[in-house]
């Protein structure tokens, strides 16, 4: 059996617990609310700990998810690593560049994988989306429009919105082109007094063969939307990320194919662990982190700056 540990058993850590356990891997869990880790310690029969170093100093491991805030991610990670543990960190790989590429470099060193929390590709209608897109079923894409608003997430205090949730999008962009844009415009702000980070982010990516994405992401509206319009030169797709429906509008016929809603939460971890049992790269690469993080830090350059970023 793979035995992975769930580090940090927060908001959404707590559904990698829930989801490790039906998967039968999960081995052990650790976070600094010792409390907190001993009720799914009780409920899911598995060894709690209070700190990091206790844990990796007695379990037998062969991975582990990280589910703590965003600037704890590098940190953690590199201790994982350096035990030599196949890590997976939730979005965003790191908060700045610099550290990103050392955590790919400890992996390479370790031999050993680093994959980040990009959800979206594992949801069905994105990976129905991407078939098609190698298929050409509906010609060549053109642009993709995506749309991810609602109301800030209690527990988010450490990156703005760009880090925490535009980064999904970033991701999903440049896997559906199948590259890292070559331009970056955006204007971002905050509607908190004071601003202490951004809480709304309008993005246009530029890809090449004038392909483009357009990302609209904010904290600021009161009911959840998760939705991406893909336009090809043949038709247009519509996504719902929440409800996994699809429309896909072809002249003046619209289907609406039926496939059975899938967690998406199970089929990233099911990789993981299928990437850990035969020794591979997993499908979100840690370079694939990497790149999202330079795209990042390209979208709060251009909004102070007023210009477009461009990356080659």
């Amino acid at each position: 059996m793979t035995r992975i540990a769930v580090v940090g058993t927060g908001g959404w850590g707590k559904n990698h617990v829930r989801v490790l356990n039906e998967l039968q891997c999960l081995a052990a869990v650790c976070d600094m609310n010792l409390e907190r880790a001993e009720a799914f310690s009780k409920k899911y029969r598995v060894p709690a700990y209070g700190s990091l170093e206790a844990m990796l100093g007695k379990e037998q491991l062969d991975g582990v998810t990280i589910c703590t805030p965003a600037t704890t991610h590098f940190q953690i990670a590199s201790r994982t690593l350096a035990a030599g543990l196949n890590t997976f960190v939730e979005k965003p790989l790191s908060t700045t560049v610099k550290d990103g590429g050392a955590l790919i470099e400890a992996a390479r060193r370790a031999n050993r994988a680093v994959t980040v929390g990009f959800i979206e590709r594992f949801n069905p209608p994105i990976a129905a989306l991407k078939r098609m897109i190698s298929e050409k079923k509906l010609g060549d894409p053109i642009l993709l429009e995506f749309h991810r608003e609602n109301r800030r997430g209690a527990g988010i205090s450490d990156v703005g919105i760009v880090q925490d949730a535009s980064v999904h999008d970033i991701d999903t962009a440049c896997w559906l082109f199948g590259e890292v844009p070559k331009v970056v415009y955006s204007r971002v702000g905050s509607m908190r007094v004071p601003p202490e980070h951004e809480d709304f982010a309008t993005i246009l990516l530029g890809f090449s063969g004038q392909r483009t994405a357009f990302l609209v992401t904010n904290w600021i509206t009161p009911n959840r939307v998760r939705t991406m319009s893909a336009v090809f030169s043949g038709g247009v797709v519509d996504v719902d990320f929440v409800t996994q429906q699809t429309s896909i509008h072809e002249g003046d016929l619209t289907t609406v194919p039926t496939r059975p809603v899938q967690e998406p939460l199970t089929l990233e971890l099911k990789e993981f662990i299928s990437a850990i049992e035969e020794k591979r790269q997993p499908l979100v690469t840690g370079q694939d982190g990497l790149n999202v993080l330079r795209v990042a830090e390209a979208v709060l350059a251009s909004s102070a700056s007023g210009a477009p970023i461009y990356l080659g």
